[in-house]
């Protein structure tokens, strides 16, 4: 893992953009600058790809609570901007419940505001995976709309690559959640979303990485009830190399059908920034990935 890293914490969070030259850090306030930031990072590349990674970041204007520092995680999030600055990451992923529950749509909207507001300063190109904090209190059209985001699942192409975004934020009888009407241990992708997965992976000669919230590769409260659909539908392509989840918290790996399912750590957890935990993927044009951890982000080299 790799920590050797400025602390954020020590650094005004608000009104500046950071830029790297030489290893410094340097500041530079937003009021005497038009640089955009989306200009530094990388175009995307035919011989390589770097993606930034980030799941489950809980943003709240709420105590602690358990493991749960949800007042700390725009800091935490600086940290991984800065990093994925330095790294000139082509576009950035963020897997799933960007935002903590409230009791009213209006508090979660004004969270969703306040996070969104950070995330979307690191790169111009970034998405957003349906979590089921997301969408616990919001619709998913009040989610999409507060991430300015037209859809929970679609897919897209940079460089040599096909990427999939997939929403497993429906009930078992297809219901989609929000507003409170569902439980989150049980979660599933409905036909029609299935039927336009077929599709999509056929319609593709790319290598294939994919994205999700809930898990693909488990049973139990945290993976998805129809997941052996879905891993079928994923290995009978022969596209689909890794996939790419959160929901459950913790650093996992599991390969299955010839596909890698990697569970990243949540930036929720643990205070202090040493508790952070985030992550970039290198992909080249032979399929290999490297994913490289930062903070208490386990890390991984697939050759």
């Amino acid at each position: 893992m790799n920590d050797d890293f400025v602390d954020p914490t020590q650094i005004q969070r608000l009104g500046r953009r950071a830029f790297f030259q030489q290893g410094v850090l340097l500041l530079t306030a937003t009021a005497t600058t038009t640089l955009d930031p989306a200009s530094l990072f990388a175009e995307p590349d035919a011989k390589r790809l770097k993606i930034g990674l980030i799941t489950d970041i809980h943003h709240a204007d709420k105590p602690a609570k358990g493991t749960r520092y949800y007042q700390e995680t725009l800091g935490k999030l600086d940290e991984a901007a800065y990093r994925f600055e330095k790294e000139e990451i082509n576009f950035i992923v963020e897997l799933g419940d960007l935002i903590d529950e409230a009791d009213t749509v209006q508090t979660e909207l004004r969270w969703l505001k306040d996070v969104n507001r950070e995330f979307s300063v690191i790169s111009k190109d970034r998405h957003c995976v349906l979590g089921n904090h997301c969408v616990t209190t919001l619709s998913k059209e009040e989610f999409l709309g507060g991430v300015e985001q037209e859809k929970s699942y679609y897919s897209f192409d940079r460089g040599n690559f096909h990427f999939v975004i997939l929403d497993a934020c429906f009930r078992i009888d297809g219901t989609p959640y929000g507003h409170k009407n569902f439980d989150w241990k049980e979660s599933s992708i409905p036909a029609l979303e299935l039927e336009w997965l077929q599709t999509d992976l056929k319609s593709t000669k790319k290598k294939t990485v994919v994205f999700v919230h809930q898990r693909l590769d488990v049973g139990g409260d945290f993976g998805v009830k129809n997941a052996l659909i879905l891993r079928k539908i994923l290995e009978n392509s022969g596209k689909v190399i890794a996939v790419l989840q959160g929901h459950s918290h913790e650093n996992d790996l599991r390969d299955i059908g010839g596909i890698h399912y990697c569970t990243l750590r949540a930036m929720v957890e643990g205070s202090g920034p040493d508790n952070n935990g985030y992550a970039t993927m290198e992909l080249t044009s032979d399929a290999s990935i490297r994913l490289t951890g930062f903070r208490k982000q386990k890390q991984y080299d697939w050759r």
